[in-house]
């Protein structure tokens, strides 16, 4: 093994564990709060982070034995199971996340009528055709043999190499499978959130139209207050700037390398650098590790959960503890009271929060 090598097994092995880590904290949220349950985009969440884990736990381990052992890890039958997989399951992810943009765009633009639109029932037969779309490509190129173990990406997966003898047809194979599954998701992702995006800053600006309105009648308000508010404006418009480009950039980054070089390796007549090769599957991988915190851990709701059972596992109850203090708070203030009711009319009355 190289330096490269050494660093691309290092990369891998830390997407494992934060991607592990991550997707199960995922998942017990999922399963501990039934109000995430009840929220229809939970349902592509939850399909998501399995996508995810199940990637973690079959294909990431693979690549890591493949760049240390420098070759063909587990037979061939078993490669092709994990191909098939990685087909599956990466096409299964983009799908999703797709869906989840869509589900966005709905509740953003049509906040009213988002519960009729967007239901449970609706949430299965969108999750239905990723998974037939998914499993349709996956099974064509497994029954075709056209996955194996691939040595420019040290990975299981589909390789040109096996589909040499089916030349044209495993070209539009491949052009197709990535034209309905990346290029299809990456559409579907800026037209749905640069929508929602144009939806908030009108919002934005409606609400401060009528901030500056209010600000112009409060004639004798502080400089410094004012100033507070104009900085609230911009920074709700700089938040739903920086969470939209997170959702496309991450998208962006992680998969464009991969798919372009997919691509590349069809046509060029050149031989492309391993070192390359595993650097963009890596970046694929690390979409599995990033989506828990793009997705799920970042929202307030997922917080909660987290906090939660973060205190119930240390046997905390910020809860009580809470109560108690507001119980004392109550009590010295009454304490207070009575004590200033035997005291002159003209006294002050101490103020309790």
């Amino acid at each position: 093994m190289d330096a490269a090598d050494i660093l691309a097994s290092v990369l891998v092995l830390g997407i494992i564990i934060v991607s592990l880590l991550s997707n199960v904290v995922v998942l017990i949220c999922f399963l501990y709060d039934p109000e995430i349950r009840k929220q229809v985009p939970g349902l592509f969440i939850l399909n998501l982070t399995f996508c995810n884990l199940l990637l973690s736990v079959s294909n990431m381990p693979l690549t890591l034995i493949g760049l240390i052992t420098t070759g063909h890890p587990g037979g061939s039958d078993f490669c092709q199971i994990v191909g098939f997989l990685d087909t599956f399951l990466t096409t299964n992810s983009m799908l999703s996340m797709a869906a989840l943009s869509i589900d966005r765009w709905v509740a953003v633009v049509f906040p009213l009528s988002y519960h009729s639109r967007i239901r449970h029932r609706d949430a299965v037969l969108a999750l239905a055709y990723t998974w037939i779309h998914s499993l349709c490509f996956s099974t064509v190129a497994t029954c075709r043999s056209w996955v194996g173990y691939h040595h420019l990406y040290a990975s299981c997966t589909l390789c040109h190499v096996r589909a040499r003898a089916a030349g044209t047809q495993f070209i539009i194979f491949t052009v197709a499978l990535h034209s309905l599954t990346f290029l299809l998701t990456l559409i579907v992702l800026c037209v749905t959130y640069l929508k929602v995006l144009k939806v908030a800053r009108f919002h934005c600006k409606r609400i401060d139209v009528i901030t500056m309105q209010t600000l112009l009648l409060l004639v004798d308000i502080h400089p410094s207050v004012r100033q507070k508010c104009l900085d609230e404006q911009r920074q709700r418009r700089q938040r739903a700037i920086k969470k939209i480009s997170t959702f496309i950039g991450t998208f962006v980054v992680c998969f464009t390398p991969y798919v372009i070089t997919r691509i590349v390796e069809l046509f060029s007549p050149w031989p492309i650098s391993p070192h390359w090769g595993v650097l963009s599957k890596c970046l694929a991988y690390s979409k599995a590790a990033s989506d828990p915190f793009v997705y799920s851990l970042l929202r307030h709701q997922y917080r909660k959960t987290c906090n939660l059972l973060a205190n119930k596992v240390l046997k905390r109850s910020p809860l009580n503890s809470s109560s108690l203090r507001m119980e004392n708070t109550a009590a010295r203030c009454q304490n207070n009271s009575n004590t200033t009711n035997n005291i002159q009319p003209t006294a002050n009355k101490p103020v309790c929060p």
